[in-house]
């Protein structure tokens, strides 16, 4: 039988799973180019008369060159990057960011376009000296259109912001992370971030309406629509998406907004094993149609670090698998319908074993900051080894199992959790601290399982400082000289986000 929810307590506003876990130590990590054994490219070096230069641009208090100031910045949240930029730069206008990059393109100095700092792969921060250009200062929102729910805004506007925004006009964000609360909208899209609701809404490349993005020759390309269609021409907006800032910094985007659910509820199971996991999600894309808005899957270690590391309570008992399943629609008493049949089908079949449906707000909130701290709570582990990869459904969680009996008692824990309705899944190792043996014990060995099953490497958080010698496990020889030429057209001295996304030529050869 379903228990009713009982809302377990803690101070929801006080756990940020991502500001605890960023600062979860105070022992620094090592410098990227030494930890993976990185060499400097024939960039130029910050001078003091360069610093004069971007005085004239950018008023004082916005040019960081303090050591203790800057150094947030060279340190990705998961402590397992850091560069060595010496300034920072925070321009407020589209208008700064070209004469900065118009500047450095001359100068042949390089630049690391930086966000909320929220990524996973380490293409937020810079591997040596290159100039961060920090976004979060253009975070205003220029214009909504509530008929069409088209939303322009700059790009430092924090994507926890914007979804508060559009909720007012009764719209919502059709992106929802984890690190909602922090990452911004522009990193968001040079990333291709995923989320949570892909299911329903879909990815970035549908939902973008358009972008204006600065090149590395201080270029101002101006794709800033808010058409649904515009069959002019290229796409230019795509080259944008998903391009990591190695192509240009965006600074503007127009994104559509979908209408607010009028009816939102959301169901968490405990289920026997991974099969019956693909036995639900098949039943609810039948019960459910078009009201099912996500599909996550948690394993048992994925939830019991959560709740054991962050002092959480779980509402349902132990379970081999965890599934959260949301629904978004308009109609409160044909959703529920859909859903309680769903939910009956289930408990008769066997698949769902417990569980706890709820459609009160802070009830549903409470249930997701389980699912959304999973990714953060494994910091106070030690280090952990995370991988982002897209599978075939049928071979989804195999790698999980393999690496468990693959590593043994050698790590802390190995778990695995993700968005089953596009085929993502996280896989994390734990270990007290980083470790070259266990790092040599996964990779490639991890890109290879995925390349053998026609999986990507990268599913949603990026390609970044971490993956560009793994590409080739998902694109082929000729892919990746048409990026190469892309890039060289769109920045042919490589000043943007260097070291990021592309591999150099003999890399895995």
């Amino acid at each position: 039988m379903f228990k009713p929810f009982t809302l377990f307590v803690f101070n929801l506003n006080k756990t940020n799973v991502f500001i605890q876990a960023k600062y979860a130590t105070s022992v620094l990590p090592q410098f990227s180019a030494n930890k993976y054994a990185v060499e400097r490219k024939k960039f130029g070096t910050v001078s003091p008369s360069d610093i004069d230069y971007f005085k004239t641009i950018l008023s004082k208090e916005r040019i960081l060159t303090n050591e203790e100031d800057v150094l947030p910045y060279n340190i990705d949240w998961i402590k397992n990057c850091r560069g060595q930029s010496q300034v920072v730069l925070k321009p407020r206008t589209t208008e700064e960011v070209s004469k900065i990059l118009h500047y450095c393109n001359n100068k042949r100095l390089a630049v690391c376009p930086q966000g909320g700092n929220t990524g996973l792969v380490g293409g937020s921060v810079p591997v040596f000296d290159e100039i961060i250009l920090n976004l979060s200062l253009m975070n205003k929102i220029i214009s909504l259109d509530e008929i069409s729910g088209a939303l322009v805004c700059e790009a430092g506007c924090i994507l926890e912001n914007l979804d508060n925004y559009v909720r007012e006009h009764d719209l919502i964000m059709p992106l929802d992370l984890g690190a909602k609360g922090s990452c911004h909208i522009g990193g968001n899209i040079s990333t291709n971030a995923g989320g949570l609701r892909l299911l329903r809404y879909g990815n970035l490349h549908g939902s973008v309406l358009g972008i204006e993005a600065v090149k590395a020759d201080g270029t101002v390309i101006d794709c800033l629509r808010t058409l649904k269609k515009d069959n002019t021409g290229y796409p230019l907006k795509h080259i944008f998406i998903g391009c990591e800032g190695t192509l240009g910094v965006i600074t503007k985007v127009s994104i559509h907004c979908p209408a607010q659910p009028r009816s939102v509820s959301l169901g968490y199971f405990g289920v026997e094993k991974f099969e019956n996991v693909l036995k639900l999600y098949k039943s609810a894309k039948s019960s459910l149609g078009e009201i099912l808005s996500a599909f996550e899957m948690a394993d048992n270690e994925s939830i019991t670090s959560t709740v054991n590391n962050l002092k959480l309570s779980n509402p349902i008992g132990h379970y081999p698998m965890y599934v959260l399943v949301e629904s978004h629609g308009s109609d409160e008493k044909h959703d529920s319908e859909k859903l309680n049949r769903f939910l009956s089908e289930g408990m008769e079949t066997g698949l769902i074993l417990d569980g706890t449906v709820t459609s009160e707000p802070n009830k549903m909130k409470a249930i997701w900051n389980i699912r959304e701290s999973i990714a953060g709570s494994g910091l106070i582990d030690g280090y952990v080894f995370k991988y982002d990869v897209s599978l075939p459904l049928r071979n989804y969680y195999d790698l999980v199992e393999d690496l468990r009996k693959k590593l043994g008692d050698r790590v802390t824990r190995v778990y695995g959790y993700g968005h089953v309705g596009d085929g993502n899944i996280h896989i994390n190792v734990t270990v007290p601290q980083y470790s070259k043996e266990i790092n040599s014990e996964l990779e490639p060995y991890i890109f290879e399982q995925v390349s053998k099953l026609k999986g990507s490497i990268s599913a949603e958080h990026g390609v970044g400082f971490r993956k560009p010698q793994f590409i080739h496990y998902s694109q082929g020889d000729t892919s990746l000289q048409l990026m190469r030429d892309l890039k060289r057209t769109m920045d042919p001295n490589g000043i943007l986000n260097p070291y990021k996304v592309l591999p150099d030529v003999a890399s895995h050869e």
